[in-house]
């Protein structure tokens, strides 16, 4: 039987023949994989195809806006190793979903944006049909794969692909176009049921060579100055044992990257992230576990990098990251649980870091945490970002299985340097791209999935990107507590208009805005908050309650540094002034 003959011959060969539809298939391929929640924002063509996931007994978590939803899927796809799974209507709600997508791609966590779309032969004649627009083509740059079904007997090979495209390898975004059409097609319901199966090992083990495990041992084996980096996608490996055997049997000092905090306690003896300039600029042999020389790592190069040269060992999944800012001396291709679990298999061999090595660690670190206690110490009125952030630290050391979502300039930048994680896959921030709008997607993907109590501590412009979410969280009473730090603009509060005008400067928002009132609009609970006393009580009693909470907290206006660390990065004019 022909694709296109389905529809015309269920009623003629048997009138008793069950049918099933398009709507339907959708549900039963996202069943057959376990994939159970989906995020997501209704209207033409999807209202009934989330209504039916409902009913189905598939979790609907409705945004007020796609960008957000999708932000939730991409979290929830790197708290799971399943692709977190968006779902928006067609064209401009297709392209609030794309940030998104192209966000989890770049950060290498899975998910698939389905979007309705409108009529093929219309889009393709550009004849102007509601809501027109090639999302197949404009999706592709910014994702790993991206796949359009188009008759309702592919449902179950099309979002096959789309899983083990979103999982496989080195994990992203995968987009998936259903034209409206394909949703009510029709077909009998026992062709329909072999149509749709379960991936069979979507994320199959590389395992590295035994030359590339031998040359990456026999780096260590020569370095005076053994460094391992942790980046997000150890913490994302979920090989947390084998990654700490690694650490704790070769004596190596590391360093995570902010999402990797908690991979192992940051308070354990062999980190170095009191020390993190000193160990990145001394080190004489680095490993990179899950970890990229991009921005974030000053390239690899450069005065971050100190002035001897470097050996590099790189674990990655993806051959073509090796070498890409400096030369690898020893690229260990294949997936970390894997390449870990082949390095213990030597590492007994490699001799243990120096003496002097570990004491000049301890020395600088000891010297960075003093000088860090002191300034938090401090009892500073207004309270600034340090008196805020050691209540933040001390509360979360209380409850270290909270989430915390983390966004903003200079909120993100002492954050995380103040804030120890104790758990894996504790931490969600701003990720490879450094961006901000990611908080309450973020915070309410980790709630969902994790049905654990979170913690998104924004900066006040961060928190406007997604400010509107606050109605999701009391909706679906999510037990999120949003930590507003407001200083009353994009980075100080201060700045003033040079001509004199009504106007505002471009950095400054409302005086004294009452973030706090937003969610009590919504059913919440608000807290108003000017002392680290203040705050450590609302903190503490919004996570114990287990509701939607928000706590502004006012931050001295004069607090933060244009930019936050990255002001190196924000050019400025050298014209010179009439």
């Amino acid at each position: 039987m022909t694709r296109n003959s389905y529809k015309n011959s269920m009623t003629t060969d048997n009138q008793n023949t069950q049918l099933t539809d398009g709507f339907h298939l959708v549900i039963d391929a996202l069943k057959a994989n376990d994939l159970d929640t989906i995020f997501g924002l209704v209207g033409i063509p999807i209202t009934d195809l989330c209504r039916l996931a409902q009913a189905e007994g598939l979790r609907f978590i409705g945004f007020r806006h796609e960008q957000h939803a999708g932000n939730a899927a991409a979290i929830a796809g790197y708290m799971t190793q399943k692709p977190g799974i968006c779902m928006t209507v067609s064209a401009p709600g297709f392209l609030n979903g794309l940030t998104a997508l192209a966000n989890a791609t770049v950060n290498c966590f899975p998910m698939i944006l389905i979007s309705g779309s409108s009529e093929r032969e219309i889009v393709d004649l550009q004849q102007g049909d509601y809501e027109e627009m090639d999302q197949l083509n404009a999706a592709k740059p910014y994702c790993k794969a991206a796949y359009r079904i188009n008759h309702i007997e592919d449902i179950g090979i099309g979002f096959a692909r789309a899983i083990r495209a979103a999982v496989s390898g080195r994990p992203g975004g995968v987009y998936l176009d259903l034209p409206a059409q394909l949703l009510a097609q029709t077909m009998p319901a026992d062709e329909a049921k072999k149509s749709i199966f379960k991936v069979i090992d979507p994320v199959p083990r590389q395992i590295p060579a035994a030359d590339a495990v031998a040359r990456a041992l026999d780096v260590l084996k020569g370095a005076k100055r053994p460094l391992i980096l942790l980046g997000k996608g150890a913490a994302y490996a979920q090989a947390d044992k084998e990654i700490r055997d690694l650490i704790e049997k070769s004596g190596i000092p590391y360093l995570p990257m902010s999402m990797a905090k908690g991979l192992l306690p940051d308070n354990h003896p062999q980190s170095a992230s009191a020390a993190r300039s000193f160990v990145l600029a001394e080190a004489d042999a680095v490993m990179l576990v899950g970890a990229r020389l991009n921005w974030l790592l000053a390239h690899g190069k450069g005065k971050t990098w100190g002035k001897d040269p470097k050996k590099f060992i790189q674990i990655d999944i993806q051959a073509n990251e090796v070498d890409s800012n400096v030369q690898i001396a020893a690229p260990l291709i294949g997936d970390i649980g894997s390449c870990v679990s082949e390095l213990l298999k030597g590492i007994s061999a490699v001799p243990k870091p120096s003496a002097e090595w570990i004491a000049a660690i301890t020395d600088k670190k000891d010297k960075n945490t003093a000088k860090m206690a002191e300034t938090l110490a401090k009892e500073a009125n207004p309270m600034n970002f340090h008196g805020a952030l050691r209540v933040i630290r001390d509360v979360i050391k209380k409850n270290p299985d909270v989430n915390l979502v983390n966004e903003g300039a200079n909120t993100l930048d002492y954050c995380r340097a103040i804030v120890d994680m104790y758990k894996p896959r504790k931490r969600f921030d701003s990720g490879t791209w450094g961006i901000m709008g990611i908080g309450m997607g973020y915070a309410i993907g980790a709630a969902v999935t994790s049905g654990l109590p979170t913690v998104a501590v924004e900066g006040d412009s961060a928190f406007g990107f997604s400010g509107m979410e606050l109605e999701t969280v009391c909706r679906y009473n999510l037990p999120i507590t949003t930590v507003v730090f407001n200083n009353n603009g994009v980075y100080r509060g201060t700045d003033v208009n040079p001509t004199g005008g009504a106007d505002v400067a471009p950095t400054v928002f409302v005086k004294d805005a009452r973030y706090d009132k937003m969610i009590e609009a919504f059913g919440g609970v608000g807290y108003y908050v000017t002392t680290p006393a203040e705050l450590e009580a609302a903190l503490t009693e919004a996570i114990a309650a287990g509701k939607p909470a928000l706590i502004n907290a006012v931050i001295d206006e004069t607090a933060g540094t244009e930019s936050g660390r990255l002001t190196n990065l924000n050019p400025s004019t050298a014209a010179a002034k009439k």
